[in-house]
Formats: C-alpha cells, structure tokens, sequence
C-alpha cells in the first residue's frame, strides 16, 4: 500500500473518533480536513459525492468516506476505510447493549436513565425541526409530509415506509421534471453492470426466502430473519441516521416486539453522544433483540454485527457500483428532482417517530418540560448533543 494511502487510513482513524454532530459537521470536517488540509481530493468532487449519498438509500456520512476512499485508492481503501470508520462506534453500541441487559433490572440504573429518554425525544423532535425548515419548501412537499405523517401513525406497518417513500419520488419528480433526457438515460443504463444488480437484490431475496422457509422454532430463524430485516432497512432509508428512528421504532418496537420502547431510547440516546455514524445504533438494536430473545452474549454480539453489516451493505454496494459512471447519472433530473419528494415524506417520517416516542410519557410534565428544553437548547446555542445527552446523565446521578 502506498503512503498516501496509508497516510489515508490514518487521517480516517483520526476523522472517525472525532466526528460528533451527524452528516452536517461530518461533511464540514471531510472538506477541512479531507479536501483543504490534505487534497486527497478536490471540493468539488467532495460535494459531488455529497450530493450522491443524498439521492441513494444509506447512510449518508458513510457514502461519501467510502466514496472518498474509492477515489483515492479503489476498492480495497475503500472496504478498509469503511471498516475503521463503523467498528469503534458499534463495538461500544454492542458492549452497551450487553450492559444494559446486565444492569436493567437495577434500580440505579433506571434512575440515571430516566432523564436520559426524554432528552433523546427532544433531539428527535429537534431533528425533524430541521429537517422541516431545510425540505419543505413547496406545497407539494408539506404535503406529502403531512400525508406520510398521517399513513404512518394510522398504518404503523413497516411495509407502509417503502411504499410512502417511493410515492414521494415518484410524486416529486412527475411534478417538477419536464420531459426530456431520453437519450441520456440510454447511455447511463447501458454501463449498468447486471450482475452487481443482481448481487444486490439477491442479497435481500436470499435472506428474505431463508426466512420464510426455515421454521419459527430453529435456533437459526430469528439471526436469519434479523439480517433480512436490516439489510431491507438499509434499502429504504433516505436521508441519514435520523429516518432510521421511525423505520426501526415501528418494526422494532411496535410490531416485532424485539425491545422496549425505552431499550429503544436509551440506545439511541447513547449513539447521540458518541462520535461516527449514527447507523451504529443499529449495533445496539441487534444485540438487544436477540439477548432479549434468549440468545445469551455470544447471541448479542452476532446480533450487532448483523444489524451493523445488514444496514451498511445496501449504501457500501450502491456507492461502489455508482461512483463509476456518477457522471451520467448526476445528469439526469428526474432523479434528481424525487430526491425532494423523497425528503419530504421523511420528514413525515421523523414527525411520526416524535409522537410515538413522546406517547409512553403521558402526564409525566417533566419529561415534557426536558423535550422543550432540549430542542431549544439545540435550536439557540452552540451546545452539541453529545453534551446534552451528558447532562441528563448527570442529572440522573444527581436527583
């Protein structure tokens, strides 16, 4: 390996254990550091790969290192580059989620986190503020914000995401995008290699019969249905970490039953304070669903690592398989223009994950009163939520 690239590696290493503050600050840090500081390569390639992750399902921040890493080094900096970036966040996700089932059923342990959940609803609510504010911009996009809001909390179905999702695309690019282009999406999908197509859609069939057809009651039926479920999720997830809580919390939570709505914030909550993607989370999810089904440590640790591998391969495929022939594809404005529908209903998204979370509260005023708080301290000062999430431990340890 060349030193450039393992100077690379190392600047990665660097960019991963101090990346706090989602996709935003993660971009600004690729640019100062990545671009600016070493010129691995140009800010425009930077922003073009940018805007690439926001119009493929995934996890945004994760894409564009990955996509960065390709450039720099092909195919194997790549795979590295991913390895580095998502394995200190998910090894602790795993590790909390093996304490948590250790700890839960003490009474010190409920008390720390009983400011903690509240806090974390509040960032979910401050999320989807800013989402709003950034995506909806038209008539069109509110409403299919309200409209995915409204499906979403009548529907509660995980199958009701997909089918909102592509409705939105489908809605926005109609909308917004005249007829032209023909000729040009000719050209891109004729240097659309099948067989990575077909690498992955197979991937998701393959998993999906083998858990059809293995019985219920086989040790291996949930790890094989577990892998299924994350891998689709990481399919339909537009938009970065903050969709993955609507997604999951509905099929998690309130369908499957893997965990508990408060497993399910106190995991989330955790993530928010640690820096890299915010797709470890996921690492938590898995651990959790199967040591709450009996699998014991060693069954937690497989957990994560299929929720962590299931949720990432989709967006690691897309972005390898895409970034050959980027040019073309960035052409085209219809796929251009559904990215706002696309947006707009996962806002909707993120308004129905706020409500749902916010329910099992009821009349507890002070959670209510620490939602608010947390939003606008998000919203008016310069505090990162890291810091917030700290200060709910605190505050837990205290009172």
């Amino acid at each position: 390996m060349k030193s450039r690239q393992l100077l690379f590696l190392r600047d990665t290493l660097f960019y991963t254990f101090s990346a706090f503050g989602g996709p935003q600050a993660h971009v600004a840090m690729l640019l100062r550091e990545f671009v600016e500081k070493r010129r691995y390569i140009t800010e425009e390639e930077l922003m073009e790969l940018v805007a690439l992750s926001q119009i493929m399902p995934g996890p945004s921040s994760t894409q564009t290192l990955v996509g960065v890493a390709y450039k720099v080094g092909g195919l194997k900096l790549a795979i590295i580059s991913f390895i580095i970036w998502i394995l200190p966040s998910a090894t602790i996700m795993c590790l909390a989620a093996i304490g948590y089932k250790m700890f839960a059923g003490q009474t010190k342990f409920t008390e720390i986190l009983r400011f903690v959940q509240p806090i974390a609803v509040g960032i979910v609510a401050y999320a989807t503020y800013s989402f709003a504010h950034r995506f909806i911009k038209t008539q069109l996009s509110a409403m299919l914000a309200i409209g995915s809001l409204v499906v979403t909390l009548i529907l509660q179905n995980p199958y009701a995401f997909p089918l909102l999702i592509l409705l939105g695309g489908i809605a926005s690019s109609a909308m917004e995008t005249q007829p032209q282009e023909d000729a040009l999406r000719v050209k891109l999908f004729s240097n659309v290699n099948p067989r990575k197509v077909g690498y992955f859609v197979g991937i998701l069939l393959l998993f999906a019969v083998l858990g059809a057809i293995v019985k219920q009651t086989s040790i291996v039926s949930l790890p094989i249905r577990l892998f299924e479920n994350f891998y689709r999720n990481g399919i339909l997830i537009f938009g970065g970490g903050q969709v993955l809580v609507p997604l999951m919390f509905t099929e998690f939570v309130q369908v499957k039953h893997y965990l508990t709505g408060s497993e399910f914030l106190t995991g989330y909550a955790l993530q928010q304070a640690l820096p890299g993607p915010t797709f470890s989370f996921t690492s938590f999810v898995g651990g959790m669903t199967l040591g709450n089904k009996g699998y014991g440590i060693p069954g937690q640790v497989v957990g994560s690592l299929e929720a962590v591998i299931g949720i990432n391969l989709p967006g690691l495929i897309l972005v390898l398989f895409i970034v050959p022939f980027w040019d073309d594809l960035k052409k085209i404005t219809h796929i251009k223009n559904s990215l706002s529908g696309i947006n707009a209903v996962a806002v909707g998204f993120m308004a129905t994950a706020f409500v749902l979370l916010a329910r099992p509260f009821g009349t507890d005023w002070l959670a209510y009163v620490l939602m608010i708080g947390t939003g606008l301290l998000l919203k008016f000062t310069k505090v990162k939520t890291p810091v917030v999430i700290i200060i709910g431990i605190i505050l837990g340890l205290v009172f």
